[in-house]
Parts: C-alpha cells; structure tokens; sequence
C-alpha cells in the first residue's frame, strides 16, 4: 500500500498526560541499530527517535505522521502482540519518492500496561526489492533470449533430418546451426562475464595493464568482421600507457565497443582506438565510428542489459544485449566510467575514463573529470 504521509492534528492543552520514562540503557541500544526507531509512549508521543526516521519522514517535531504506523503503534497497545509487515511511505522530505519499509512494532516492558511505551523499527527495503526486480528481470531475458537460439536448433535440426537426402540443404541448415549455436555461445559467455563484474566490487589482485596490448588484442579479434564489411581499423595516441587491473576483462569491453562499433557501422567506412593521457590523473580509450548513430531517447538506457536501440538489427548481427552492460560494468570495477557522445547519421563515441597509476609519471592525484572527444576528431 502507498501511503502519502500526513501531518496528525496536535492535542490540545492537558490532553497529553506526563512523559513516561524510558527504560534504562534503550537509547544506547536503538543507536546502534541500522534500522530506522521511534519509541512512542501511551499517547502517541515521540520520546526517542533516530535521525533515519526523521530523514525518511516518519516522524515530524514529537508525532509520527504516517497515519498505518500509527495504527500498528495503537494495535500493539491494545494487545501487546508484536506487528510485523511492509508499507511504502511518499513524503516532501525524501523528494517525492516512495520508499519501501518491513515494519516492526512491539510493545517496550515487560506488560501492556507498563507505561503504554511501544517501540516501532521500519528498515528501508527500496534498494533490496530494487535489486530482486533487477534479478527477476534478468532472470526472464535470459530465458527469452536464450530460447531463440535453442528453438532454432531444435528446429534446424529437425529440417537437416528431413532433408538427409539433400546434401545441399544439409550444408545450408548445418551453417545455420552454426550460426546459432555461435549466438548461443556468446550469449553464455557474457552472462558468465557480467555475473563475474556485476557486483560492483574492484578488480581483485590488479596487476599492470599495457593499453598497447589491450589495444592490439582487441583490434585483432574484431579484424576478420570488419574485414568482411570493408570497414577500416585504426588506432591512434601515444603507446606506452598502463592502468592497474585486469587484462581480460579490459579486452572484453574494448572488444565489446568495437563490434558494436563495426555491426551498426556502414561499409566501407572507419573505427577509430584512440588512448590518451588527461590532466586530470586519467587514461581515456576511446572508440569511434561513422555508424548510424543512437537517438538521444536512448542514450541513458544503452547500458541496460538486454536494451537493444533496434532488436532486429541487434539480432541480425548476432548480438547479445549484454555487451554495453559488461562495459559499464568492467569500467566501473576498474574505479573509472564510460561516456557516450553520439548523433544520428554521424556516429558514436564510447569513451573508457580509467585512473592513472599512482607511480605512473605525471600523476597528481587530482580527481577524474569530464570526457574529450579525441577519438571522435581522429574519424573525422
């Protein structure tokens, strides 16, 4: 239920009776739970609160103001048996926004009638039930997207059997084959990679990176697919740069980038690595190309997983729909993050912002800043 909290009329003089003690030591305890606390005694008055419940805006001057807590505070009195359950509270003091809580309101000493005192606690549950919608999301574009490629095995393979007799047909339905269990391949090969990173903890054990390898390995797995479409490979900025982090990983999105780059590129055209050294203590490792460009509408959603700008086009050129996510992910491991600039009809600039080695000559210790758009200039 979505309540939208209101203030509670005050009693007027004399309606309150005295202040109830609070038992000893309960102060100590309530503030050093994570939880958001307010003790209420037999007349609905704070007498403790923790600054949680006055940030979320459960509790305003002496009142609790949402009128369900107060219900469940009022139950408990009644009966002293413990209330548990889960409210969404909207409120001016959290922006408008809807946070969700799991509630517990139990009676405070040792009888119903010990002073009427009721302890309330509401743990924030937003960014929990945030991350299972997440889950369950992933969990059913997985099954989605791994259907399509085993339904059509299923069925390709059903067609080879049937046309046996055929050698032509059997060498053109086996080539389909091929081409979806390749799809299903690098379909499991990324999500294997993003539950690897998506935990959005730091590398472990980094070690020193050259971007020159980085760069070359990368390039070289995407050659033979831009060879096909004509589209040129190039890379461009001072060799000899390093991060601290993880190899594989840095060549996974750089790779990732580029057959982005190349499948939504027309042929014949350019892709462009460029690395560079800020002056703000970060590396930038930027991919651009001549491509058909992203509608601004899409920009902040591109790294979702499984968003794809044109389905169909994103199908037709075997990709997953996991690949932006895995560069953002990677990327923020490493302590850095990806940017995009792009315009439709005139191409798209990926950009990787990694820190600068602490030893590394030049390094000053400033804080990371905004993207350039050299490897944009070196296409054009």
């Amino acid at each position: 239920m979505k309540i939208r909290a209101a203030p509670r009329p005050h009693a007027g003089p004399g309606e309150r009776g005295q202040p109830a003690t609070l038992p000893p030591g309960i102060a100590s305890v309530l503030s050093v739970l994570s939880s958001a606390s307010v003790v209420l005694d037999s007349d609905d008055r704070v007498l403790l609160t923790s600054s949680a419940a006055r940030a979320f805006g459960l509790v305003r001057g002496d009142d609790l103001i949402v009128g369900e807590l107060l219900a469940l505070v009022r139950q408990v009195r009644r009966n002293g048996l413990i209330r548990e359950g889960e409210i969404e509270v909207s409120t001016s003091s959290s922006n408008g926004r809807t946070t969700s809580f799991a509630v517990r309101v139990a009676p405070l000493g040792t009888a119903v009638g010990d002073g009427g005192l009721v302890l309330l606690l509401a743990e924030d549950q937003t960014e929990s039930r945030r991350v299972e919608e997440v889950r369950r999301d992933f969990v059913a574009n997985t099954s989605h997207e791994l259907k399509t490629p085993v339904g059509a095995l299923a069925l390709l393979a059903e067609t080879v059997e049937d046309a046996a007799d055929d050698p032509e047909a059997v060498r053109r339905f086996a080539g389909r084959m091929r081409q979806e269990a390749s799809r299903l391949t690098n379909l499991v090969q990324d999500m294997i990679t993003l539950s690897r990173i998506q935990a959005a903890e730091p590398v472990t054990d980094p070690i020193e990176v050259n971007l020159d390898v980085v760069v070359a390995e990368a390039l070289d797995r995407c050659r033979m697919k831009a060879s096909a479409r004509g589209i040129e490979l190039a890379a461009s900025g001072p060799h000899g740069l390093s991060v601290l982090g993880d190899e594989d990983l840095l060549i996974t999105a750089l790779r990732n980038l580029l057959e982005n780059a190349v499948a939504y590129s027309p042929e014949k055209t350019r892709v462009v690595v460029s690395t560079r050294q800020s002056n703000d203590d970060s590396i930038e490792l930027s991919v651009a190309d001549q491509g058909i460009g992203i509608p601004e509408r899409d920009l902040e959603r591109i790294f979702e997983r499984f968003y794809r700008v044109d389905p169909a086009r994103s199908r037709a050129t075997g990709g997953t729909g996991l690949g932006l996510a895995i560069v953002k992910h990677v990327t923020a491991a490493h302590g850095g993050k990806v940017t995009v600039w792009s315009k439709e009809g005139a191409g798209s600039t990926f950009t990787l912002m990694l820190p600068l080695r602490p030893d590394a000559p030049g390094f000053s210790g400033g804080p990371v800043h905004a993207i350039t758009q050299s490897a944009r200039e070196a296409v054009s």
